[in-house]
C-alpha cells in the first residue's frame, strides 16, 4: 500500500467529511424541528419547497464538479494561468445563471411545483419558501464555483471554513427563526437566504487569500474567446445532462410521493434526508477522488490515479456498510429524532427496510462520481445516468404502479445499483483500453 498516497487520501477526505456531513445535516435540522410542529403540512412544504430549489440549483453543480476536475488537472500540470482563468470563467457563468433563475422565478417556480402537485395548503406554503430562497440563487452558485477551484486546488482548509459556515449558519438560522420567532416553513427559507449570502461573501474573501500562491495571470482577451471556453462547457455539458437526469429522479419522486398524500410526503424526506447523510458523508472521499485522480491525470501518474481509485472506493465501501448497520439496528430510535407525528411515524417505519438496501447498492455510483469528475471522463457520467433513468428507473415504477410507495422506493433502490453497475463496467472499460489519459495531439 502507498502509504503518502493514502496519507494523502485522508489529508483530504476526512475534512471534507466534515463538511459534507454539514449539507444533509442542515435538511436533518429542518426536518427535526418541523417535524416537530403540530402540522405535518409545515414539513411537507419545505420538503417540496427544497425539493423545487434543489433541481433547479443542481442543474447547475457542474459549475462546482467541472470547476474541481478542470483546475486540478490544470494544477498537476502547473499551468497557473489556466486556473486563474477557469475560475473566471465559472464566477462570470455563475452570475449570469443565478440572475437569470431570479428573473423568470415566477413561471418556473410555478410549473414545477405544479408538477410536483402537493395539497393546496402545502403549496402555498411552498411556494412562499422558494420565492424567498431564489434570490440567493446567485451566491449560491458563486459559492458553489469557489468550492469547486478551491477544492481543485487541494486548498482544503478554506474548502472546509468555507462549507461548515455555510451550512453552520443556516442551522444556527433555522433554530432563530422556527423556534426563536415561530416563522415555520417561511423561517427555514429565510435562514437559508441569509446564510447562503454570507458563504457567498466568505467565498470571495478566500478566493482573494489564496491567489496569493497562484503565480499567474489573466489574459483578458481570452475571455472573450470562444474557444477558451470550449473544453470548459463541453465538460459541463455532460455534466449538466446527468444532473439533469438526477434532478428529474428525485423529482419525479418527490412527485409522487406527494400524490399519495402529505403524511407519505413527509416520511419519505425523512428517508432521503438519512440517505442524503450517507451519500454526503461518502462525499468527502469523492471530493478526494476529484482533486487528487485530477491531479494524477495532469502528471500522467496512472499508477497513483489507480491507487487513489481503490483507497477512496474502500472507505466508501465502509461508510457503507456502517451506515446500513446502524439503520438496521435503530429505526424507532431514529424516526423518533425527526418527529412524534404518529402518521409520519408509522409511515416511516414501513418504508425504513428501502433505507436499509440503500446504502450498499449506490457505493460505486457514489464513489466512481469523483473519480470520473477527475480524469474529465464526463461522457461516460452522462451516458450511464441516462441509461439508469431512462431504461430503469421510469420502466420500473411504471410496471410497479399498484405497489405504491413501495414501488416507488423499489425503482430507486434499482436506479442506484444499476448506475453503480453501469459506472463500475465503464471504469473496467476505460482501464483496459488505457482510455484515462488523455491523448497526446
Amino acid at each position: 500500500m502507498n502509504q503518502p498516497i493514502q496519507k494523502k487520501v485522508l489529508a483530504i477526505a476526512i475534512p471534507m467529511t466534515a463538511a459534507s456531513i454539514s449539507i444533509p445535516m442542515l435538511g436533518l435540522v429542518d426536518t427535526a424541528i418541523l417535524g416537530h410542529l403540530d402540522l405535518a403540512h409545515y414539513l411537507a412544504a419545505v420538503a417540496a419547497g427544497s425539493s423545487v430549489l434543489t433541481m433547479l440549483l443542481w442543474l447547475f453543480s457542474f459549475l462546482r464538479m467541472g470547476t474541481t476536475g478542470l483546475t486540478a488537472r490544470a494544477w498537476g500540470m502547473g499551468d497557473h494561468n489556466r486556473c486563474l482563468e477557469l475560475l473566471t470563467q465559472a464566477l462570470l457563468l455563475a452570475m449570469v445563471l443565478g440572475i437569470a433563475l431570479v428573473l423568470v422565478q415566477k413561471p418556473l417556480l410555478t410549473i414545477i411545483l405544479t408538477l410536483i402537485n402537493p395539497s393546496d395548503t402545502t403549496y402555498q406554503l411552498a411556494l412562499e419558501y422558494c420565492q424567498i430562497r431564489i434570490f440567493a440563487a446567485p451566491a449560491t452558485l458563486g459559492t458553489l464555483c469557489a468550492v469547486g477551484w478551491l477544492l481543485g486546488l487541494q486548498r482544503i482548509r478554506s474548502t472546509l471554513l468555507l462549507m461548515l459556515f455555510t451550512n453552520v449558519a443556516n442551522i444556527g438560522l433555522d433554530f432563530l427563526f422556527i423556534v426563536g420567532l415561530d416563522m415555520n416553513s417561511r423561517g427555514a427559507a429565510y435562514a437559508s437566504l441569509i446564510a447562503e449570502l454570507l458563504g457567498f461573501f466568505l467565498a470571495l474573501a478566500l478566493i482573494t487569500y489564496n491567489l496569493k500562491g497562484i503565480h499567474g495571470v489573466i489574459n483578458r482577451k481570452h475571455l472573450r474567446q470562444w474557444q477558451r471556453y470550449q473544453e470548459f462547457l463541453r465538460i459541463n455539458r455532460h455534466l449538466l445532462i446527468r444532473t439533469a437526469c438526477l434532478v428529474f429522479t428525485m423529482a419525479f419522486f418527490t412527485a409522487q410521493g406527494a400524490r399519495q398524500g402529505d403524511t407519505i410526503l413527509a416520511a419519505n424526506a425523512i428517508l432521503l434526508q438519512l440517505l442524503l447523510l450517507v451519500a454526503y458523508t461518502q462525499d468527502g472521499f469523492a471530493h478526494a477522488a476529484e482533486s487528487l485522480a485530477g491531479h494524477a491525470i495532469g502528471r500522467t501518474r496512472l499508477d497513483n490515479f489507480y491507487q487513489i481509485c481503490r483507497e477512496t472506493t474502500l472507505w466508501g465501501l465502509a461508510i457503507s456498510f456502517i451506515a446500513t448497520l446502524i439503520y438496521l439496528l435503530f429505526p424507532n430510535g431514529i424516526i423518533a429524532i425527526f418527529t412524534d407525528l404518529a402518521d409520519v411515524e408509522k409511515a416511516a417505519q414501513t418504508y425504513w427496510p428501502w433505507l436499509v438496501a440503500l446504502p450498499l447498492s449506490g457505493i460505486i455510483c457514489f464513489m466512481a462520481d469523483g473519480i470520473f469528475i477527475g480524469s474529465g471522463k464526463t461522457r461516460a457520467m452522462q451516458d450511464t445516468m441516462l441509461l439508469a433513468t431512462f431504461g430503469l428507473f421510469l420502466p420500473l415504477w411504471f410496471f410497479t404502479q399498484r405497489l405504491g410507495n413501495d414501488g416507488l422506493w423499489l425503482a430507486y433502490l434499482v436506479f442506484l445499483g444499476g448506475r453503480s453497475l453501469l459506472m463500475g463496467g465503464m471504469f473496467i472499460y476505460y482501464s483496459q483500453q488505457r482510455l484515462w489519459l488523455p491523448t497526446k495531439p
